[in-house]
């Protein structure tokens, strides 16, 4: 029997439209894929969905803004990484996990936090002794939707733990590349120091790298939900990137720029650029793969910018018009950029002022996806999918915990903060007179940068707010800063209270002399990661 060739080709072209069209209409009616995506330190400032930054160039996360809605008060749960990153996997506060700090990949295993034994004389406080690890005992994200049949993959920064406490050990079937650090091993660009893994091609640049495997295991799961946790190592230290994008950005800098913008260094610049592009990677793949309508984006940071680090002269970033930055309890520690799209179920291009938080996440994504909590389970976090589909979230108050003092530009003593409507309020634990908490009280509606502090102006706000942080912090059985018995007032001098220590952008101390700030031992103090 003879067929004619054109007719075949009539009939292959129909079967695979036939083919394709069918494949689109059942993913549709699967569960939706998830992509939550988590840039490491990028500050609320550091992209242009803003509109003020003049330096950086994010069209990718631009373009994922433009399919979904922009969060402007979205909140980490805490100024510093790994607290941040087990508050979106459990949906609990740092006050609840222990983990308070960025130490989970130091070798020591830590599962319960205490106070630490004895503080120097120069701190007011006692300040506790944070847990190490994220528990296996914790129902996470990832093992929620594996048990409702998800693919789950991890890849790039953990920062939770060494094995038997890895990304692996939580409900991901995939931990790419298997790594406890708290940054990329050596260096963005090849070579690394990874002791498993090694780059595709010399100079290769490890978000260039780290997408293509995502790319990989979203072509893998293409017909199956999968659940896809891309964290970044971006924008942390070391402060490196491709030299042909520092060239560039050094030009830009030179040339048409204000010399007084604060944000001004080019290795940083560089490297949000190719933290952008790895995004454009991963939103390019879902295009082609047709599953971009079916797919729940999530894209934030872990805290907020590196504001202290000497990098070209400079800082890597400023967060103005906010104040501080990472390791603070300010604004600019904790605001980051949020961005959250589903086609035909976020409305696109839309803004939202709703107060949100990390801890918000797996609830949210729980409400969104249908899939029930297990039984007795609760969150710190609530669902905002009310702000997603426009409407007016209700909600309280949002409570960030920091029990730690590094010594970066504008750090405070221990403390935690509540944001409630317009306001923030600060209370820094025993640092007032006699061993008494003291208070900072912020309008953040007419006043984002905390410049007018209005604790004595609303006593009676300031103890009804309070009054919400102790019943919370009584009610998560918080291990809590305590008054230092040890403490010497004439050893501590309130002045210097956000005065950069040694080896921080604009420090006056030597670095050969310790910081002019509490501390204390054991245990010894870990650097902000």
């Amino acid at each position: 029997m003879y067929l004619n060739p054109e007719r075949i080709t009539k009939i292959s072209v129909t079967l695979a439209l036939y083919l394709m069209m069918a494949g689109v209409a059942w993913s549709q009616n699967r569960q939706p894929n998830v992509v939550l995506i988590l840039a490491d330190d990028l500050g609320w400032n550091d992209t242009t969905l803003n509109g003020s930054t003049k330096l950086y160039e994010t069209p990718n996360i631009a373009r994922l803004a433009s399919r979904g809605m922009y969060f402007t008060r979205a909140h980490s749960a805490s100024p510093l990484c790994s607290p941040t990153r087990a508050s979106i996997l459990t949906g609990l506060s740092p006050a609840k996990t222990g983990i308070t700090s960025p130490n989970c990949h130091l070798p020591q295993v830590v599962l319960t936090p205490k106070l630490a034994e004895r503080a120097a004389p120069n701190s007011p406080t006692v300040m506790p002794a944070p847990v190490t690890r994220l528990a296996t005992t914790y129902q996470t994200l990832p093992k929620s939707l594996k048990a409702a049949g998800y693919a789950t993959g991890h890849f790039g920064k953990w920062h939770l733990g060494h094995p038997p406490y890895s990304a692996l050990e939580h409900g991901f079937d995939v931990d790419i590349p298997h790594w406890p650090g708290p940054g990329p091993a050596g260096s963005f660009v090849a070579p690394w120091k990874f002791p498993d893994f090694d780059p595709d091609t010399p100079d290769q640049h490890i978000e260039d790298r780290m997408a293509k495997e995502a790319v990989a295991f979203m072509e893998a799961h293409r017909n199956e939900p999968f659940y896809l946790n891309y964290w970044m190592f971006s924008v942390h230290a070391p402060f490196n990137a491709k030299s042909d994008l520092i060239d560039k950005y050094r030009q830009k800098i030179n040339g048409t720029m204000d010399k007084n913008d604060p944000q001004r260094c080019p290795t940083y610049a560089a490297m949000i650029e190719s933290m952008d592009d790895a995004v454009g990677t991963l939103l390019d793949t879902l295009d082609r793969l047709g599953l971009a309508d079916n797919t729940i984006i999530v894209f934030t940071s872990d805290n907020g910018g590196n504001m202290y680090s000497p990098v070209d002269n400079t800082t890597p970033t400023s967060n103005a018009p906010l104040r501080g930055g990472k390791a603070t309890m300010y604004e600019g520690g904790t605001r980051v950029p949020l961005v959250v799209s589903w086609p035909g179920h976020v409305k696109p291009n839309t803004r939202s002022d709703a107060l949100v938080n990390s801890c918000d996440f797996y609830p949210t994504l729980l409400e969104m996806l249908a899939i029930k909590p297990e039984s007795g389970q609760r969150f710190d976090g609530q669902s905002f999918t009310p702000a997603l589909n426009g409407q007016p979230l209700e909600r309280e108050s949002i409570l960030t915990y920091f029990p730690h003092a590094p010594p970066v530009p504008q750090w405070l003593p221990p403390s935690v903060s509540l944001h409630r409507g317009d306001y923030k309020l600060i209370r820094l634990f025993h640092a007032g007179p006699g061993g008494a908490h003291r208070w900072k009280l912020f309008n953040l509606r007419d006043d984002i940068g905390e410049q007018v502090d209005l604790a004595d102006k609303h006593p009676e706000m300031v103890q009804e707010m309070d009054a919400a942080i102790e019943a919370y912090l009584k009610e998560s059985a918080a291990v809590v800063p305590i008054a230092n018995p040890a403490f010497d007032p004439s050893k501590y001098d309130p002045a210097q209270e956000g005065q950069p220590g040694p080896g921080h952008f604009g420090s006056k101390v030597p670095k050969s002399k310790p910081a002019n700030r509490p501390g204390n031992r054991p245990p010894k103090k870990t650097p902000a990661q």
